[in-house]
């Protein structure tokens, strides 16, 4: 009876959440093409704590105590579900875009969302023309204020373990010297499993770790800085599962 209740519960958060991505996105679709997309952050938040809430996820957010929210950086964070982008937005206290797959900006509304607001395309064929155009626009949406989010792992996890991580992203920190903050997402994987469509009522928590300078590194620093960051985030996710299994 609980399971075939959830069940129920479930379609309903799909098609309420559903229903309110598809109506209020064009919105701020049509409002970006009039309006610098800074100056509506507010709609967009609550737009993201609403998607949040209309899927059964609580948010809370803990900051370290080296945290620092005016520093224009890289959010390094693990990725378990479609919902991440929605809660970090909700959780960081700055205007922040992210790196987005190529592909991803053919997705009707979700995409056309994404490139009206300036999120950094990263091309699904690595050409040297395409990875130059990706550097360049990273660099113009740090220079310009604009800290961009990226999913190392480059892929959702499915069991909720952190998974390896790509060293695309810590190279271009080394190289033009942006600071990395590392964010660890938990809880998430209780809320919705990637290849599954149930919604379950879950609280994530979003951990704000301290920020990692950058400047000074060389290319030999990239790999021991990729597994710096991956410990961090993976140490409270691990924790976490670890609970569960008890």
């Amino acid at each position: 009876m609980k399971r075939a209740l959830l069940t129920v519960r479930s379609v309903f958060l799909w098609i309420l959440s559903g229903m309110h991505f598809f109506i209020v996105a064009p919105t701020l679709v049509f409002l970006g093409i009039f309006l610098d997309p800074r100056k509506h952050d507010w709609l967009q938040r609550s737009f993201c704590r609403r998607i949040a809430l209309f899927s059964g996820a609580r948010v809370e957010v803990i900051r370290s105590p080296g945290f620092d929210p005016n520093r224009t950086c890289f959010f390094m964070v693990n990725h378990v579900n479609l919902f991440d982008p929605f809660i970090l937005y909700c959780a960081i206290p700055q205007y922040v875009r992210g790196w987005e797959l190529e592909s991803h900006f053919k997705i009707p509304a979700y995409g056309w969302l994404m490139k009206r607001f300036g999120n950094v395309p990263v091309p699904d064929v690595r050409r040297p023309s395409d990875l130059k155009r990706m550097w360049r626009l990273t660099q113009d949406a740090i220079d310009g204020g604009t800290s961009l989010i990226i999913f190392p792992e480059a892929k959702r996890t499915r069991d909720g373990h952190v998974d390896g991580f790509e060293e695309g992203g810590f190279r271009v920190a080394q190289q033009l010297g942006i600071p990395i903050i590392p964010i660890s997402l938990v809880g998430s994987i209780k809320h919705h499993r990637t290849g599954h469509w149930m919604l379950w009522p879950a609280t994530v928590t979003v951990h704000l770790h301290d920020l990692i300078e950058t400047k000074g590194m060389t290319k030999q620093d990239v790999a021991a800085l990729s597994k710096r960051v991956h410990d961090i985030i993976s140490e409270p996710v691990e924790a976490s599962l670890g609970k569960s299994s008890e």
